[in-house]
């Protein structure tokens, strides 16, 4: 009789890679990053273990939406006082923070709950071409 294999942390080795954000879609871009985070893109995918990869994303004020997002989408913060909501506009967000509009994106699309904090902290985000990372030797992913 067969066993089933189940894939464990232990017997997964993670890789670095590199996603080059300038020109491309803010949707696309996260999620093509969340799946490749999640670990989607590797036949021993398992939804409950961590056992996707890094990815490294540069050029974040680069990014580009389609339609009227960049005057109309709006960025909402509260901070838990009556009264406390903040919001901001994409226009001025990515100016200010390029890299928070992209780490939400990806964000809202991993799990909820522990694993998907914990899948969270491998995405790097910068502004720019360089990155700390060049130790690691990540692969650049061609879209």
């Amino acid at each position: 009789m067969k066993e089933t294999f189940v894939n464990s942390q232990k017997l997964t080795t993670k890789k670095w890679y590199v996603i080059d954000a300038e020109d491309q879609i803010l949707g696309r871009l996260a999620t093509q990053a969340s799946t490749v985070l999640m670990g989607k893109n590797k036949n021993t995918y398992t939804p409950f273990l961590e056992n996707g990869d890094y990815v490294i994303i540069i050029n974040a004020e680069k990014i580009k939406t389609t339609g009227k997002k960049d005057k109309q989408k709006l960025y909402r913060n509260h901070s838990g006082y009556p009264g406390g909501m903040r919001t901001e506009k994409f226009s001025s967000l990515i100016e200010r923070r390029p890299e928070k509009i992209i780490e939400q994106a990806i964000k809202g699309m991993l799990p909820k709950g522990p694993l998907g904090r914990t899948i969270y902290k491998n995405l790097k985000v910068y502004k720019g071409t360089e990155h700390p990372h060049t130790a690691q030797s990540p692969e650049l992913i061609m879209n």
